[in-house]
C-alpha cells in the first residue's frame, strides 16, 4: 500500500527564517559571561568583533547585542541547547562574576530559564524532534507578552500583511502562534500584567515575497534601510486599524547577501584541559541516526 503524506505540513508561508533577536546591552564583558561562557553559545568570529557590538551564534540564528543602554524583550526567547547538566554547570560557573546584576537561572520540568544581567529571559530546552524538529542547537521561538484581547487580531495580521501562517492556540484564544521559518515561530501570549514601555528591541525575519508585504504594510513601514531590508513595528487590527502591539521587525529579502550565511558554532564541552581533536565544532542539526525520530515517518 502506497504511503500518503500531508504535503501541507511542509508549507512555510512567506517568512522562511527567524534570524536574530536584537537587544542593546551596556557591557560586552558581562554579555560574554552570560551568552558565551554561561549559555555556551559562540561569538561570531567574522562580523562585529570590536567592543561596540557582539553577534552571538545559536545554530543558524543569532543574538545581536550592540552596546547602548539595556533593552529588555517583553517576554522570552526559546533556545534548543543539548545537555542540561552541562548547561547548569556553566551557568553556575559565571554566577559569582555576575553578582549584583539581574542574572539568575532556575530548573523547571522541561526547560532551564536563565536571565541575562539586564533582565532578558531565555528558556533552554533539550533537543526534541516532536517539538522543535531535528534541531540540536537553535532558536525555535520568541514569545512576547501582549495585552489582553489582542491575540486573535495579531493572528489575523500576519497572514494578511506578511503572508505568514498563524493560528490561535490555548483553546481560549489567548496565544497567537506565527510560523516564521522551519520549526520557528513568533508567539504572542496575552497577559493582564502591566507591560513596560517599548524600548526599541527588534527581531529579524527573511521573506520570499519581499515587495508584497511592503506594499500591504504601506505607512506601517517605519524605516527603509537599504535595497534588501525595511522595517515595521506596529501590529494592527486589519479591519479597524486599531493598534495591538509594537515590536520592530527587520524584514530582509532572500537576495540579501547575508541570507543563510554559514554560522560557526563551537562545542562548549571542549576545553584545553580535556581537549579532544576533531570535536571543536558543534552542528545545529541532529546526527543522521535521528532521522527516523521524525514523527511523520513510519517506524522501521
Amino acid at each position: 500500500m502506497q504511503q500518503t503524506f500531508d504535503r501541507a505540513a511542509e508549507d512555510l508561508g512567506n517568512a522562511i527564517h527567524l534570524e536574530h533577536v536584537n537587544v542593546t546591552i551596556p557591557d560586552q564583558r558581562l554579555a560574554t559571561l552570560f551568552y558565551v561562557a554561561g549559555l555556551g553559545l559562540t561569538r561570531d568570529p567574522y562580523l562585529m568583533t570590536s567592543d561596540n557590538n557582539m553577534w552571538v551564534n545559536v545554530g543558524r540564528s543569532q543574538f545581536h547585542l550592540p552596546t547602548d543602554k539595556p533593552q529588555v524583550l517583553r517576554g522570552h526567547t526559546g533556545l534548543v541547547i543539548a545537555g542540561r547538566a552541562a548547561l547548569l554547570d556553566r551557568l553556575a560557573s559565571v554566577r559569582k562574576k555576575l553578582e549584583g546584576t539581574k542574572f539568575a537561572f532556575a530548573e523547571y520540568n522541561d526547560y532551564v530559564e536563565a536571565t541575562c544581567p539586564w533582565g532578558n529571559r531565555v528558556r533552554c530546552y533539550e533537543p526534541d524532534v516532536a517539538r522543535f524538529g531535528r534541531v540540536a542547537l537553535g532558536m525555535p521561538y520568541v514569545e512576547f507578552d501582549v495585552p489582553v484581547g489582542t491575540a486573535r487580531g495579531i493572528a489575523a495580521f500576519y497572514p494578511a500583511m506578511i503572508g505568514a501562517p498563524a493560528t490561535v492556540t490555548n483553546g481560549d484564544g489567548t496565544t497567537a502562534r506565527v510560523k516564521v521559518g522551519k520549526d520557528q515561530y513568533l508567539m504572542f501570549r496575552e497577559t493582564d500584567r502591566p507591560l513596560p514601555e517599548y524600548d526599541e528591541h527588534h527581531v529579524q525575519i527573511y521573506v520570499v515575497d519581499f515587495s508584497g508585504p511592503h506594499r500591504r504594510l504601506g505607512k506601517l513601514v517605519n524605516r527603509e534601510d537599504n535595497q534588501y531590508q525595511y522595517r515595521f513595528r506596529d501590529i494592527v487590527d486589519v479591519e479597524s486599524g486599531r493598534h495591538l502591539f509594537t515590536i520592530e521587525h527587520e524584514v530582509r529579502s532572500i537576495t540579501n547577501p547575508m541570507f543563510m550565511r554559514p554560522l560557526v558554532n563551537r562545542n562548549p564541552l571542549q576545553s584545553n584541559r580535556t581537549y579532544s581533536p576533531g570535536h571543536d565544532g558543534s552542528s545545529w542539526a541532529m546526527a543522521p541516526e535521528h532521522f527516523d525520530d521524525q514523527p511523520e515517518r513510519p517506524a522501521s
